[in-house]
């Protein structure tokens, strides 16, 4: 079940409010912002970076020793770290495990709703808020250990959009009037 969190900005709302007014309903903007804002979800995986460019705590020794060992790194006779491990170990950047599902899945959709037209954006992966807000093990009880906060979504730890992302939403929008 994906998670979600409605965030909004004055700025951003002022926006949307030129634009329909300008033409009537926002779906088509509405689809395009979120397109824009999955890449910039999905360039941030690949940085390894917050929304504000701060860069993600490392993997721990614990994380690093287990994806290692998932995928062969480790000899099963002497229990050392091979030629493959170390490749693996160096390589290793945080969330992107073994499947990368969870930078794949990203989404944005335009609804409809009683007061108008919605963007919605999440992620399908039932971990994913867990890995954007972080966590201990206290509260998930299958990890081996505290998880980091490595936020990629465009939102403040109480909900709000980033300023940055508020700012290239409007521009967006401004560039959608203008055209």
């Amino acid at each position: 079940m994906p998670s979600s969190i409605n965030a909004s900005g004055d700025a951003v709302a002022n926006a949307l409010g030129q634009l329909l007014y300008k033409i009537g309903h926002l779906s088509p903007v509405l689809a395009v912002l979120g397109e824009d804002m999955v890449e910039r979800v999905k360039r941030r995986f690949a940085a390894a970076t917050s929304p504000t460019g701060v860069p993600w705590r490392p993997n721990t020794a614990v994380t690093l020793a287990n994806y290692i060992r998932s995928r062969g790194g480790i000899s099963k006779k002497t229990g050392k770290m091979l030629a493959k491990g170390k490749a693996l170990a160096a390589a290793k950047r945080p969330l992107q495990g073994r499947s990368g599902a969870l930078a794949r899945q990203i989404f944005s959709a335009v609804t409809q709703t009683d007061t108008g037209d919605a963007l919605t954006m999440g992620s399908t992966m039932r971990y994913a808020r867990m890995q954007h807000a972080g966590g201990t093990k206290a509260m998930w009880k299958h990890l081996w250990g505290d998880i980091p906060a490595r936020p990629f979504m465009p939102l403040t730890p109480t909900g709000e959009l980033e300023r940055t992302e508020e700012d290239l939403i409007v521009e967006g929008i401004r560039q959608y009037i203008t055209s």
